[in-house]
């Protein structure tokens, strides 16, 4: 698809951060069937829709309806998740029983607030890319 200026995101902005989405979710997904992190279900909902976001964002055309209604319900779904593995955090820092994990970069207290950012990111792309271009709309009028 060739980028006209009649869409506020260029396709190939899309296709690329769609591709890191989907690798950032295949990877994620490794690491857990490597054995090196332990099953966490918010993770795997958080990784699952991050990557299924990233495909979504590759046919992501404007005036489109289904890839917008799709992606806000899986990625508002996913994002309920990680707002609550995240807030769990919260608790534990209000209770003064919070600590990192050995592996800092693993714990589930800043991947949660990463997949939040993430799938914010996403959402605001999807929507950006499907959304009607302003002449088009006052043409039809």
């Amino acid at each position: 698809m060739a980028h006209n200026g009649s869409t506020a995101i260029a396709p190939r902005v899309l296709y690329v951060a769609g591709a890191a989405a989907v690798l950032i979710s295949l990877l994620a997904w490794s690491v857990e069937w490597s054995g090196l992190a332990y099953v966490c279900p918010y993770c795997r909902v958080q990784r699952t829709v991050i990557g299924v976001l990233g495909l979504l964002m590759m046919f992501a055309r404007p005036g489109g309806i289904v890839v917008p209604w799709l992606s806000n319900a899986m990625g508002g779904f996913a994002f309920v998740v990680a707002a609550m593995q995240h807030f769990n955090g919260w608790k534990r820092i209000s209770a003064g029983e919070f600590s990192f994990n050995t592996q800092w970069y693993i714990d589930p207290w800043l991947l949660s607030g990463c997949a939040m950012l993430i799938l914010v990111a996403q959402l605001m792309l999807v929507q950006a890319a499907c959304r009607r271009p302003v002449h088009a709309a006052l043409e039809a009028a």
